[in-house]
């Protein structure tokens, strides 16, 4: 029979002959117990000799836990449950990997599991089974503890804050949404949230497993499998406090919550339930309101970007498109432009779908399709509104285009977002909705295009040793690799999620010049806009995001990847 990597090494060592191996593999597997496990409880080697052995076979460093203080532990580098399966507790963090203690370092199961948990490599010190177990449960007791003390008074759902709407059923399920595990699970996941700068959080359900997964800097990362169990009564909470109806788990619904935290601090989440085959997926985006009143300079424009941008903006009539994927930060750099131009002489109104930050002074309007109130129904009611500046949230068809157009032909700032690769594709694309060219000409006046990437971690950031050929490919000139400036690369430290922390914008800048117009009238393709823009002094998403690898702000790959030639 095929025996694990530690009965193996046993023999090898001489502590254990062929048989005694098979036949501990046997009753382990009868009793569903960890070959360990059965060996040490067998008496055929003691957790001593065990430790000694595996620290000499695997060339790891020996350590007795009897030295170790455990509050003196970092907490919550690694989920609780993952420790008791696997028998290991994690001791410290060195730049980009964890030291964890275990007894058993051929176990790659375990090692892959606390890789794909914590996106870390995995350094093993041996220590001795008996004493490591012990450890074990009692840092998972005082994990418990911990948990039951996490909800003060400073922390709860502001449901006076809350939207109105129907609650349906609340009564009958009451049981069910107020179980205080589940709830005070909830709430630390939303404050782990929080505290990580975490932009959403994923619940998801599977056959036989549950996790959950933060979005930190642009990168999705596992964070907690809790019981299987509790999925309903989590999602019956979340429903409950984002006012959807929890009897209805056939259809997507989409919500929102306020949570409180402290006298005067309250943080926005806009929630998107989806069924799938075991149970509701959960997405819950956080928004935060101070992203928008930071300023342009904290968004990553350069000097000459932020220049077109601001001059655009500062324009009576006009359209001004931000384009980019899902993600890329459009929301945001759409309401720092707002705040600039929320002025008390300024009417403001905004259609969006959904509104995700809220900003006193400006008109939003949530689109409903349901009810009839479309971006275009919006876009028609706020022309009766006597209006400055109209934000539409997305321009998704003809009519929407037309309204918006005309909106900005005849006096009104028009800001609106599309889902265009660069600046030049977005005025083909807007040719082939059906927009005649002599209305894209004289109502556009500039596109930005936009990507989020990574920013490294000053803290731990190592130059790159990276080949001539490579830089040039990129898209480097020659006379740009001159040696007079080094890229680094990502190393990882405590401060940071794996050599990245924040994350900078990358932008295309194009105002829409005599020339560009004359393009579009003659029905130009995007290579024409494009190679006209060039020679503006416009610069490419690459050529904007190569920029700031030559600043030392982001790495090489990260551009590469966030970025076409």
């Amino acid at each position: 029979m095929a025996l694990p990597g530690l009965a193996r090494a046993l023999i090898s060592a001489g502590k254990l002959g062929q048989k005694s191996a098979e036949d501990i593999s046997r009753k382990a597997l009868a009793n569903r117990n960890s070959f360990i496990g059965e060996l040490t409880g067998s008496g055929a080697v003691s957790a001593s000799d065990l430790a000694h052995t595996m620290s000499t076979a695997f060339g790891a460093p020996l350590l007795d836990l009897d030295a170790i203080d455990l509050q003196r532990l970092p907490k919550g580098l690694l989920d609780v449950k993952i420790c008791q399966a696997y028998r290991v507790v994690v001791l410290s963090r060195r730049n980009n990997r964890l030291i964890v203690a275990t007894a058993d370092p051929s176990d790659q199961q375990a090692g892959e599991k606390i890789k794909f948990a914590t996106q870390m490599g995995v350094d093993w010190i041996i220590a001795e089974y008996d004493k490591l177990t012990k450890m074990v449960e009692t840092n998972a007791t005082t994990a418990t503890e911990a948990m039951d003390n996490i909800v003060g008074e400073d922390f709860e759902f502001d449901e006076s804050a809350m939207e109105s709407g129907p609650l349906e059923d609340v009564d009958a399920a009451s049981s069910e949404v107020e179980d205080a595990p589940v709830v005070k699970f909830l709430h630390k996941m939303l404050l782990d949230a929080f505290s990580m700068r975490a932009s959403d959080l994923h619940f998801e359900p599977y056959e036989s497993t549950y996790r959950v997964r933060f979005r930190v800097d642009g990168e999705l990362r596992e964070i907690a499998s809790p019981p299987i169990a509790i999925k309903d009564k989590l999602a019956s909470r979340i429903k409950v406090i984002s006012r959807m109806d929890i009897s209805e788990k056939r259809v997507p619904q989409d919500g929102k919550m306020k949570l409180k935290i402290g006298p005067d601090r309250v943080i926005d989440f806009r929630v998107s339930t989806l069924p799938t085959l075991f149970g509701e997926k959960i997405v819950i985006r956080i928004l935060d309101p101070s992203s928008a009143r930071l300023g342009v300079d904290a968004l990553g424009y350069e000097p000459e970007e932020k220049k077109r941008l601001l001059e655009a903006v500062s324009r009576p009539y006009g359209m001004v498109l931000v384009t980019g994927p899902t993600g890329s930060g459009k929301t945001v750099s759409l309401y720092t432009c707002l705040n600039l131009l929320n002025k008390p002489g300024v009417n403001i109104s905004t259609a969006e779908d959904p509104s995700e930050i809220n900003m006193p002074g400006i008109n939003q309007v949530n689109v409903n399709d349901k009810a009839g109130l479309t971006f275009a129904a919006a876009l028609k009611s706020f022309l009766r509104q006597d209006p400055d500046v109209i934000m539409v949230g997305e321009i998704r068809d003809l009519e929407t285009a037309d309204i918006a157009i005309k909106a900005a032909q005849t006096g009104h700032l028009v800001l609106s977002t599309l889902h265009t690769n660069d600046a030049p594709t977005t005025l083909t694309r807007m040719r082939n909705m059906g927009i005649a060219p002599f209305n894209i000409a004289s109502s556009v006046i500039l596109i930005t295009a936009q990507r989020l990437a990574r920013r490294l971690c000053p803290n731990c950031k190592a130059p790159a040793d990276i080949p001539h050929e490579t830089l040039l490919d990129a898209g480097f000139k020659d006379e740009d690799v001159d040696g007079t400036w080094t890229p680094y690369r990502p190393v990882g430290c405590s401060a940071c999620n794996n050599g990245y922390k924040g994350r900078v914008g990358i932008y295309q800048v194009m105002p829409i010049s005599e020339d560009i117009q004359r393009i579009i009238l003659a029905d130009g393709g995007a290579l024409d806009i494009a190679k006209q823009a060039e020679l503006e002094g416009v610069k490419s998403l690459r050529q904007s995001g190569l920029y700031k690898v030559r600043l030392g702000v982001t790495s090489l790959e990260e551009v590469l990847g966030c970025t076409n030639v």
